[in-house]
C-alpha cells in the first residue's frame, strides 16, 4: 500500500511541476519579450522570431487551463494542486445534466460519472485571440521560411491551432452559443488552411454551416454550405437540406425547391429531402400523385416517424381516397399515442369533407330533392366522423394553440348536434366555455 501510495504522490508532483498556470503578468512578459526581438530587423526576417511569438501567444491561450489534465475529476483533483475550486452547482445543458465546478479563470463541466466533457476560460491570461495572434505570427513566418526547413514546426503549430478552435467551437455549442460555435468552426477551418499546413477541412467549414443555421444566420449559414458543397462535401445529402432550410427562411422558395430537387436526384435515400421536398410540395400544390413514391421512400429510411404518415393522410385526402387517409393517420397515432396530429388531421379532412358536401349540396337545382337529401345524410356522417379524432387531440395534445383550434372544431361540431341528445348540448357547453376561458 506504501509503495502504491509513493507511486500516486510521485505522479502528482511530476504533474503538477509539468503543468503549473503562470500569472497573467509572466504571460505578458513573455509575450513582449518576443515580440520585443521581432523589432531588431535582421532578426525580423528569421522565420525563428516569429515562430517564438507564436509559441508566446499559443501559451498564454492554453495557461489557465494548463493543469486540466486528465479525464476525470478524481485525476484533476490530484494534480491541480493549490488550484481550488470556489463553487460548484448542478446545471443543465442541451438536456444533459452536469456538474459545473466554479474556478477563479474557468469552469469545468463534468459529466454524471464525473468525466471532464466541457473547459470554459472565463478569465484569459490574455486579453485578446491570442491564438489569433500565434496564426498571424506563423504565418509571417511561413512566408519567411523560403528553405522549408521549419516547415514541420509551422503546420504542426497550425494544427494545434485549429484543433483549439475547434474544440472552443465545441464548447461553445454546448453551451447554448451556436452563433460564437460557427465562428469558431470558421476559425479552425482558416487556420487548417493556412500554408504550409494547407488543409482543407470541409467537416469544420460544415460545422459553421450547421451552428449558423442554428443560429438563424441564414446569409452566413448559406455560404458555408456551399462552400463545402464546393469542395465535394455533401454529408450524404445533408448540405441539400439545410441549404434548403437557409432559403425558405430566407422566403426564396425557388431556390430551396432546387437545391431539394438536386438533392433528392443525388440523394434519394436522405429522409430529410425527402420530408422537405414532400411538405414544399404540398404547400406548392404541387400534383399529389407525385409524392406518393418519394413519400414511399421516405416511409421505408424512417418507418416509425408519425409524421410521415401524418403527411400520407394529408396527400390521399387531397386525393379524395380517404379510406387510405383514415389509414394513414390512424398509422401516425399508432405508431406514437402521444403524437396529437394523426387525429388532428383526420378531424380536420372529415370537417373538410362536410364543407365539399355541403357547397354540392347547394349547387343542387331545386329538382335534385333525392340527391340533396342524399348528401344532407353524408354532411352528417363526416361531421360525426369528425368528433371522435378531435376530442383524441384535444386529450393528449400539450400545446395551448391547438388545444384551443380543436376546441373550436368541437363547439362548431357539437352545435350542429346539440338537439339530438344531453350529451350533445353538453359537449357544446363544455368547448364554448373553454374557448371563452382561453379568451380572456
Amino acid at each position: 500500500m506504501k509503495r502504491i501510495l509513493f507511486a500516486l504522490a510521485l505522479i502528482a508532483s511530476v504533474s503538477i511541476a509539468q503543468a503549473q498556470v503562470k500569472s497573467a503578468a509572466d504571460i505578458q512578459k513573455a509575450i513582449d519579450k518576443a515580440e520585443a526581438v521581432a523589432q531588431n530587423a535582421k532578426k525580423a526576417s528569421n522565420p525563428e522570431t516569429w515562430i517564438k511569438i507564436g509559441q508566446a501567444y499559443q501559451n498564454a491561450y492554453t495557461n489557465p487551463t494548463a493543469n486540466v489534465v486528465g479525464g476525470s475529476k478524481t485525476e484533476l483533483q490530484l494534480v491541480m494542486g493549490n488550484d481550488k475550486p470556489l463553487s460548484s452547482e448542478t446545471v443543465e445543458l442541451g438536456g444533459q445534466t452536469y456538474e459545473k465546478v466554479v474556478y477563479k479563470d474557468k469552469n469545468l463541466y463534468f459529466d454524471m460519472n464525473g468525466g471532464l466533457v466541457i473547459t470554459e476560460v472565463t478569465n484569459p491570461s490574455y486579453q485578446g485571440d491570442a491564438l489569433g495572434k500565434a496564426l498571424e505570427a506563423y504565418k509571417k513566418a511561413a512566408s519567411l521560411d523560403a528553405s522549408g526547413k521549419k516547415t514541420k514546426a509551422i503546420a504542426d503549430a497550425l494544427t494545434s491551432i485549429a484543433q483549439n478552435y475547434n474544440q472552443d467551437a465545441y464548447n461553445a455549442y454546448y453551451l447554448g452559443n451556436p452563433s460564437k460555435a460557427s465562428e469558431l468552426f470558421a476559425k479552425s477551418a482558416e487556420a487548417a488552411a493556412q500554408a504550409p499546413l494547407s488543409k482543407l477541412d470541409t467537416a469544420s467549414v460544415y460545422f459553421a454551416g450547421i451552428t449558423a443555421l442554428e443560429a438563424k444566420e441564414f446569409e452566413r449559414a448559406k455560404g458555408f454550405f456551399e462552400k463545402a458543397m464546393a469542395n465535394n462535401y455533401f454529408s450524404d445529402g445533408g448540405v441539400y437540406a439545410n441549404l434548403y432550410d437557409c432559403s425558405i427562411n430566407q422566403k426564396d422558395t425557388l431556390t430551396a425547391r432546387a437545391y431539394l430537387e438536386e438533392g433528392f436526384q443525388k440523394y434519394p435515400e436522405n429522409p430529410q429531402i425527402l420530408t422537405n421536398l414532400i411538405n414544399l410540395y404540398i404547400t406548392t400544390n404541387e400534383d399529389p400523385n407525385k409524392l406518393i413514391g418519394l413519400l414511399n421512400k421516405a416511409k421505408a429510411e424512417l418507418p416509425d416517424n408519425p409524421s410521415l404518415y401524418y403527411v400520407e393522410g394529408d396527400i390521399y385526402g387531397r386525393l379524395k381516397d380517404y379510406d387510405n387517409a383514415v389509414k394513414a393517420y390512424r398509422k401516425a397515432a399508432e405508431i406514437d399515442p402521444n403524437y396529437e396530429m394523426g387525429h388532428y388531421g383526420e378531424g380536420v379532412m372529415w370537417f373538410n369533407r362536410a364543407l365539399e358536401i355541403q357547397e354540392e349540396a347547394a349547387a343542387l337545382p331545386y329538382s335534385e330533392y333525392k340527391k340533396y337529401d342524399e348528401l344532407q345524410e353524408e354532411l352528417k356522417v363526416a361531421l360525426k366522423n369528425a368528433i371522435e379524432p378531435f376530442e383524441k387531440c384535444f386529450a393528449i395534445t400539450k400545446n395551448d394553440a391547438v388545444k384551443t383550434n380543436v376546441a373550436d372544431y368541437l363547439k362548431r361540431l357539437y352545435f350542429v348536434f346539440r338537439n339530438e341528445s344531453a350529451d350533445y348540448q353538453a359537449a357544446y357547453e363544455k368547448y364554448n366555455s373553454y374557448l371563452e376561458n382561453a379568451t380572456k
